[in-house]
C-alpha cells in the first residue's frame, strides 16, 4: 500500500516531482540539448536549460520556475525558438521527419523560393534556411517568429476583414499552385504581429519581454500597425498535376475533426482535398470570429456556404473570393471602423468603460493619421 504525506494524500515520487517542477528535461526536450552544441556551429543558439550542464537556475531559491526564463518548456516537442547569432533574431526551429513527412520539405521550400516567394499573393510562412541532420531522418526549418492569428484580440470590423482577406488569396494562391493544404485549423492560421509590439517579446511567454526581465507593453492596434498574416505547417499538403483538375483521394483526419467526410463514421473516404481547404477555414471564421464576437455576423451567409456539408455544393476557392470581395465594397468607411466586441467579455464595468474610450480615442488618432480602415501591410 502506497504511504501517505501527513496531509493523506500519496507522496509523490521524487524524480515524477522534479519532472513536474521543471528540474529536469522531459524526453522531447532531450533531443534538442543533445543537438544544441551542432545547432550554434550552425548559428543558432537555444536558450540556457537547453545548454548541456543546465541546471535550474531556481533551484534552492525558495522560488517556483514561473518566475525564471529557464523554467519555460517547449509548447511543442517539434518546434524550438532560438537566437540567431549572426543578427541576435529570435527564430523558429521547426523539426520534421523526411521519412513519414516527406513531402512537407518540398512544397514548403517551393513557396519558400522564387518564383513563388515573391508573388504578391502569396501568405505561406516564410523560410530562412532548410537543412537536414547529419545521420538521422530528420531536417530543420528556420522560420520567424509568428502566432495565433487572434492574439491580440480584434479591435475593429476592418481588422477581422483584412485578416481573412489575406487568409483567402493565399489559400487562392495555393489552390491555384494545385497545392491542398489539407489541415487548415486553426492554429495553422498565423500572423507576424512583432511590428505591432512596442518590444520584443519572449516566444515562450508573450506577456514577458525577450531577456524575461519585465512584462511587456501593450502592443499597438492591428490598424496602427498592419500585420501579415501567413499559412503555415504542409505536413500533410499535396501537390497536384496541372491537368488533374478534380483530384480525389483518401485523406488523413487533420485538427478539424468536423469535417463532415471526416464525421461519416464510414472512416477514410475518396473526397475533394481543396473542398476540405474551404470547409475548414469557414469552420475557423465561425468558431473564432462569429462565435465569440459581435459585429461580423454580415459574413455568416458566406461562412455556411463555406461550411456546406456536401463538398459537391461547397464554394470553391474562387468564387469565397469573389463574394468576400463584394463584402469588402459594400461596408462603409464607418462600418469598418466599428467595434467587434466579446460576447463574453467577463470584465467589470468600469474596465470596458475605460477600454471604450481607450478605442474612441484610437479611432479618432486612426482618422487623423490617416490609417486605412482596411488595415494592409506594408509591401
Amino acid at each position: 500500500m502506497a504511504e501517505r504525506s501527513p496531509s493523506g494524500t500519496k507522496d509523490v515520487d521524487p524524480d515524477i516531482q522534479a519532472y513536474r517542477d521543471r528540474l529536469t528535461l522531459r524526453s522531447d526536450e532531450v533531443w534538442w540539448r543533445d543537438h544544441q552544441v551542432w545547432l550554434a556551429e550552425r548559428g543558432y543558439m537555444l536558450r540556457p536549460r537547453y545548454r548541456p550542464g543546465w541546471a535550474p537556475s531556481w533551484k534552492d531559491t525558495g522560488k517556483r520556475w514561473v518566475d525564471f526564463e529557464d523554467g519555460l518548456q517547449l509548447k511543442h516537442r517539434a518546434v524550438m525558438d532560438a537566437t540567431r547569432l549572426s543578427d541576435g533574431e529570435t527564430v523558429v526551429l521547426k523539426r520534421f521527419s523526411r521519412a513519414t513527412n516527406g513531402l512537407e520539405g518540398p512544397i514548403t521550400m517551393f513557396l519558400a523560393s522564387e518564383p513563388a516567394k515573391s508573388h504578391p499573393k502569396n501568405h505561406c510562412t516564410p523560410i530562412y534556411e532548410l537543412f537536414d541532420v547529419p545521420g538521422e531522418e530528420f531536417s530543420l526549418f528556420v522560420m520567424p517568429v509568428l502566432d495565433n492569428f487572434f492574439v491580440p484580440r480584434f479591435e475593429t470590423v476592418g481588422e477581422v476583414l483584412e485578416c481573412f482577406r489575406q487568409i483567402f488569396e493565399g489559400l487562392q494562391f495555393l489552390h491555384n499552385c494545385r497545392i491542398a493544404h489539407r489541415d487548415l485549423m486553426v492554429y495553422n492560421i498565423m500572423v507576424d504581429s512583432k511590428d505591432m509590439w512596442p518590444e520584443p517579446y519572449h516566444v515562450m511567454a508573450p506577456d514577458m519581454n525577450r531577456s524575461f526581465t519585465a512584462e511587456v507593453k501593450k502592443p499597438f492596434t492591428r490598424t496602427a500597425r498592419p500585420p501579415k498574416y501567413h499559412i503555415i505547417d504542409f505536413g500533410l499538403s499535396r501537390q497536384y498535376p496541372a491537368d488533374n483538375l478534380n483530384p480525389t483521394e483518401s485523406i488523413p483526419e487533420g485538427g478539424d475533426r468536423t469535417v463532415p467526410e471526416f464525421s461519416n463514421g464510414l472512416g477514410p473516404v475518396v473526397h475533394d482535398p481543396f473542398a476540405v481547404d474551404i470547409y475548414c477555414v469557414g469552420n475557423v471564421i465561425q468558431n473564432y470570429i462569429l462565435k465569440p464576437y459581435t459585429g461580423c455576423e454580415f459574413l455568416q451567409p458566406l461562412v455556411d456556404a463555406m461550411r456546406e456539408p456536401d463538398p459537391q455544393k461547397r464554394l470553391k476557392i474562387d468564387q469565397v473570393v469573389e463574394q468576400y470581395n463584394k463584402i469588402l465594397k459594400s461596408r462603409w468607411w464607418w462600418q469598418l471602423r466599428a467595434r467587434v466586441l466579446l460576447k463574453d467579455d467577463g470584465r467589470w464595468l468600469d474596465e470596458r468603460i475605460a477600454d471604450y474610450i481607450r478605442q474612441l480615442f484610437n479611432t479618432m488618432g486612426h482618422i487623423l493619421t490617416f490609417k486605412s480602415a482596411l488595415p494592409k501591410p506594408r509591401k
